[in-house]
Order: C-alpha cells, then sequence, then structure tokens
C-alpha cells in the first residue's frame, strides 16, 4: 500500500485512490460536530452563491461556513464547531462553504473514495480508509485557504499516516506541536473574534468521534455523511 501526503489546492487535485482531505481548524471539525449532533447529510460547495441557492431551492436547510474567515451574509452559521455544538439538526441537510476544505472536496475528482478528515475523527478515518485494502492512500492538508500550509493539517497528515501503517502516534505530541504554533495562537487573538478559543479546544480534541466522514457524489455534488468503519 502507498501512502502519498500532499497539501493543499494542488495536492487535492492530484489525489488518487482512497483519499482524506484534511481541514482541522475548522471546517471538518464543524462537520463532524454537526453529523454527531444529527444532521441527515452536508452538501459541500465551493462559494457562497452555491449554498444560498441550494438552500433556497430546498436542498438543504443550512447554510454554515466562512468567507474571510466570518460567516456570509445570510448563511445561519460561521466555521464554528462550537457554535453548532449547541444545536440539534436531526434530520436536517447542511450545506456548507468554506475557504480551504471544501474546496479540496470539490477539486478531488480523482478520489475513488473521498473522506473529509480531522483530528476529531482521526482513527475512524484511518479505518475506514483501509478498508478494501486500497492500493493507494492520499492525504491531503488544506492549510490555510487551500494556499499556505498549517501545522494543524500537516501534522494531522502525519498522525493519520502513523495510524494507517499500524503505529499508535502520540495525541499529546500533536497536540503540543499544534498549541506552540502560530495558527493556534490565533484562537486567542482580541483582533480574530470570528475564532473562538472553544472552537481550539474541540478542534484538538483528538478522536472525539467514531465515526468517519465519507463523501460521495449526488446529483454531481459532493455530499458529506456520517461513516463508521469496522
Amino acid at each position: 500500500m502507498d501512502i502519498w501526503i500532499g497539501s493543499l489546492l494542488e495536492g487535492a487535485a492530484q489525489a488518487t485512490g482512497a483519499v482524506a482531505i484534511i481541514d482541522v481548524f475548522r471546517a471538518f471539525t464543524t462537520a463532524a460536530v454537526a453529523l454527531a449532533n444529527g444532521a441527515a447529510r452536508i452538501i459541500m460547495v465551493s462559494t457562497v452563491e452555491d449554498a444560498l441557492a441550494l438552500r433556497a431551492s430546498g436542498a438543504g436547510q443550512v447554510c454554515v461556513g466562512e468567507l474571510g474567515g466570518r460567516a456570509p451574509a445570510g448563511f445561519d452559521f460561521g466555521n464554528s464547531p462550537f457554535d453548532v455544538s449547541h444545536v440539534d439538526f436531526s434530520g436536517k441537510t447542511l450545506i456548507q462553504r468554506t475557504s480551504a476544505g471544501t474546496q479540496g472536496i470539490v477539486a478531488a475528482r480523482q478520489a475513488e473514495r473521498l473522506y473529509a478528515a480531522a483530528l476529531v475523527t482521526a482513527s475512524a478515518t484511518a479505518r475506514a480508509l483501509l478498508a478494501d485494502a486500497p492500493d493507494r492512500i492520499s492525504l491531503v492538508a488544506m492549510g490555510d485557504n487551500g494556499i499556505a500550509r498549517t501545522n494543524e493539517d500537516e501534522l494531522c497528515a502525519l498522525h493519520l499516516r502513523n495510524l494507517l501503517q499500524g503505529r499508535r502516534g502520540s495525541a499529546d505530541a500533536v497536540r503540543g506541536v499544534i498549541l506552540a504554533g502560530g495558527e493556534a495562537a490565533r484562537f486567542h487573538d482580541p483582533a480574530r473574534p470570528d475564532l473562538n478559543p472553544a472552537d481550539l479546544d474541540i478542534a484538538l480534541d483528538i478522536d472525539r468521534y467514531d465515526f468517519a466522514i465519507r463523501v460521495t457524489l449526488d446529483s454531481g455534488r459532493p455530499v458529506a455523511g456520517m461513516e463508521r468503519p469496522a
């Protein structure tokens, strides 16, 4: 089995085989929280306009995500896992647009199987990727806006590789390095009110959930849902 690690939008476009698109801060942490709180599925899109149009058409009920780090006008929620952690989404379809994670999902057109990954779903994602014994697994760290590498996504990729290769990895070590980095410090910056420190706590709660986020195509659009691997 070949494990390939790529980064950013270029990596997402190149990824083949069983693919995990990684966005720890915060898209796929938020998606995991929403699914855990009952969301039936999440349609992932690349533009704000697509999200609003899909909600207007009745394809989904809730728009969640960000543009420039903040909730776009007309969205129901921003890209905050803490904000959605108190919401009952039972049976609802969410529509998510973010600047990194959902862009990577849309770009990963060569994937045979596709997952949206974060640290909160790490072990379950590794088990799901190994299902059906793929010849190739691609791990893509989306970083900041899909154009600049970040510690949390790159380290999540390395942590997933350890798990895929049968090593336990060290959740404490991963968490410690991320907390020492600049990306984590932004959550305590008064100039960034869109970044809630509670989001950081949730995002670094490694293996908080025992499910993976599987993405499949429905009418040509990527749709995410909960998958519980063996």
